[in-house]
């Protein structure tokens, strides 16, 4: 099971947003049931249960694990077909945010569309390498860095991009014959403190 499954298909995406759908997911990520053992665990009505499992089922949201008899019945046992999930832009189609439509690169929404393009972009590189039996070689840095002000925060930004700039330089070879390109985003925006979380 994958740790992130990437959401692009319209239709797989409303099923997943679904609220009783999600809760749905959610559980069986972290245990697989069966309905019954599901509807128990949640404190849901069994029968309500059915209906939202098959469609998340026909989505590939979730999958069969194992039968068990059960009392003369055959039970199936269904888990999440990952661990979590991510709607890709590309389910809205071309509605989906796209940094290439943003004018003000200084912008909330430039750095939004730019975090939906990664979404997009590794979400289909990653399947295509599942596809494939191979992994997708890719790089993060996560850090967090509180500035004294404001002054300082820019100087932090005019030196990360000059960093950037010459590592760009020092490494990119336009001529390699069996070279590949990398896209390189650095990204950055205020950690929500506790009363901006929902």
């Amino acid at each position: 099971m994958p740790d992130i499954a990437v959401i692009e298909d319209p239709g797989t995406a409303a099923s997943a947003l679904d609220p009783r759908r999600s809760r749905l997911l959610a559980a069986l990520a972290e245990e697989p049931a069966s309905a019954a053992g599901l509807a128990a665990r949640l404190g849901l009505p069994r029968q309500q249960l059915g209906h939202h499992l098959r469609a998340l089922q026909d989505q590939g949201l979730v999958v069969e694990v194992a039968h068990r008899a059960h009392g003369g019945l055959t039970e199936r046992v269904l888990a999440a077909s990952a661990d979590a999930y991510v709607v890709s832009p590309a389910a809205l189609g071309a509605a989906g945010a796209d940094p290439d439509r943003v004018s003000d690169r200084l912008s909330a929404g430039y750095l939004l569309a730019l975090a939906a393009r990664a979404v997009r972009e590794v979400g289909g590189l990653a399947r295509g390498a599942a596809q494939a039996g191979r992994r997708l070689p890719t790089l993060a840095v996560d850090a967090d860095v509180r500035f004294a002000s404001p002054a300082d925060r820019a100087a932090f930004a005019d030196d990360l991009a000059q960093a950037v700039r010459t590592l760009a330089a020092r490494y990119h070879d336009e001529a390699a014959p069996d070279g590949r390109t990398y896209r390189v985003v650095v990204l950055s925006h205020p950690a929500p403190t506790r009363r901006d979380r929902p």
